[in-house]
């Protein structure tokens, strides 16, 4: 039971932050995108990297959940 609560946790944790960050960078890459049309592709290719590594976030949490309920 412990354990279970654990991962759930884990999950919760590592979702909420890289999510919230993954909405406010896109919405400034976008405002971005608004003011200078020109270099559009500079900001998209380094949002889409940026959103990489807070995903990245994601998929740890989702790992160690999955050790902490093998250990069940």
């Amino acid at each position: 039971m412990t354990i279970a609560l654990a991962a759930a946790l884990a999950i919760a944790l590592s979702t909420i932050g890289p999510g919230i960050g993954q909405g406010i960078a896109s919405a400034k890459a976008l405002e971005g995108m608004a003011r200078q049309p020109e270099i559009a592709g500079t900001i998209r290719t380094s949002m889409i990297l940026a959103l990489a590594f807070m995903e990245a976030l994601t998929i740890y949490g989702l790992l160690i959940a999955i050790l902490l309920i093998g250990q069940m």
